[in-house]
Order: structure tokens, then C-alpha cells, then sequence
């Protein structure tokens, strides 16, 4: 590969970086070529895009992004593919489904950059997968807010029927 494909690719993946919000750094390594290709399509139908890439050239790109990406330089090491995706914890939830339906131990989780935050290392591979997504934090947010509402609007309502049969009662006794 000469230097200029190098520099071409390391511009793209640090633009990728720059553009992605949530991304996993992964080791799919000895996986069968059947097994890979089942893990790119369900990166597919997940809206997941899976890349191998060269941990030299991942490295340079991830200095050069506008992120604070230093936690991850460690992860670096090995085969490492990236799956860049717009919901944080689908990649986690993909590998953990990937996992169940082949009884296997890859893909490994090496790290992640979700939502501003880093994540190093296998043992997070749960803490990602509870990872609310934005619309969901909004839907809790929106049910919490309208419960109190609902409860007075149900209040007045009540109230406003109890006080109409008692004016309705009262009227008929003074005819």
C-alpha cells in the first residue's frame, strides 16, 4: 500500500470519526468466512457498518478526529474492526445476539465511543447493551410529565361531575 492510500484512508476513517456518535471497536478474528459473512448481515439489518481495519492507520485517524479518543489507543492491538452505528447500544445488543445464536465467544468487544463517553474492555459489553437510546429517554421523559396532568385533568373532571348532580339536585328540590 503506498503512502498516499494510506493517507486517503486515514482521512476517510477520521472523517467517519468525526461523524459517528457511537462507534465499537471490535476482534472478529478467527471467525469462518461463513460466520462473517452471517455477522455482516445482521450488521446490515441492524443499520450497522462493520469495517476491518489496520490498527496503525485506525490509530492516526483517531488522533486527527476532533474527539478525545486517547482511552481507546490501548484497544489497539490485534485484529480490530470498527462498527459504526446512529444507536448506541445496537452494536452491543448485536454482538450479544450474534453470541446466543452461535455459541461463540467473538465478536470481543475492545472498547466503545458512545454519546461523548469511552468504554474499554469485555466487561462493558453489558453496561452498553442497558444504554437507553435517546427516544427512549424522551418517551419516559414525556410519561412522567403527562402522569401528574392526567391526574388533575382526572381530578377536575370527577370533581366537575360530582358538583353538576349536586346543582342538579338542588335545583329540583327548590321546584
Amino acid at each position: 500500500m503506498t503512502r498516499a492510500e494510506k493517507t486517503k484512508i486515514i482521512e476517510s476513517l477520521s472523517q467517519q470519526l468525526n461523524a459517528a456518535s457511537n462507534f465499537y471497536l471490535t476482534d472478529i478474528a478467527d471467525l469462518t468466512v461463513e460466520r462473517t459473512s452471517e455477522l455482516r448481515r445482521l450488521c446490515f439489518r441492524k443499520e450497522v457498518q462493520l469495517k476491518v481495519v489496520k490498527n496503525t492507520l485506525l490509530h492516526k485517524a483517531m488522533e486527527r478526529s476532533n474527539k478525545d479518543l486517547a482511552g481507546l489507543y490501548e484497544t489497539l492491538n490485534g485484529s480490530t474492526s470498527i462498527m459504526f452505528t446512529e444507536t448506541g447500544n445496537v452494536p452491543a445488543k448485536l454482538i450479544q445476539e450474534y453470541r446466543k445464536k452461535f455459541k461463540s465467544e467473538k465478536p470481543i468487544l475492545k472498547g466503545a465511543y458512545v454519546a461523548e463517553s469511552t468504554y474499554v474492555g469485555e466487561d462493558q459489553l453489558e453496561a452498553l447493551a442497558n444504554i437507553k437510546t435517546k427516544n427512549e429517554v424522551i418517551g419516559e421523559i414525556l410519561g412522567l410529565l403527562q402522569s401528574p396532568a392526567k391526574n388533575v385533568i382526572g381530578a377536575l373532571q370527577s370533581g366537575g361531575q360530582k358538583l353538576s348532580g349536586i346543582l342538579k339536585t338542588l335545583s329540583e328540590k327548590e321546584a
